[in-house]
């Protein structure tokens, strides 16, 4: 993972301050700057986020720290 932080603002946040909610998401350090197929994954006490770099707005997939884990350890094995 790349040590650059890129902060999102939840969409739900006005711009009177308040109730925000930011999460930091890291891109993939084999991801390329040419555009090629890239992650980005956020990580918060409860969940890990993982979204295409492509796609900021778009879907993402939700993973309990335990299952990203067991991911991460399984593609590390292959």
């Amino acid at each position: 993972m790349s040590s650059e932080l890129v902060w999102f603002k939840s969409s739900h946040s006005g711009d009177e301050g308040g109730a925000c909610v930011e999460i930091a998401w890291f891109k993939s350090s084999h991801s390329g700057n040419e555009g090629g197929e890239c992650v980005e994954v956020a990580e918060t006490t409860s969940a890990v986020l993982v979204r295409d770099s492509k796609d900021k707005s778009g879907p993402h997939l939700t993973f309990t720290p335990a299952a990203w884990e067991a991911f991460v350890a399984y593609a590390r094995s292959a």
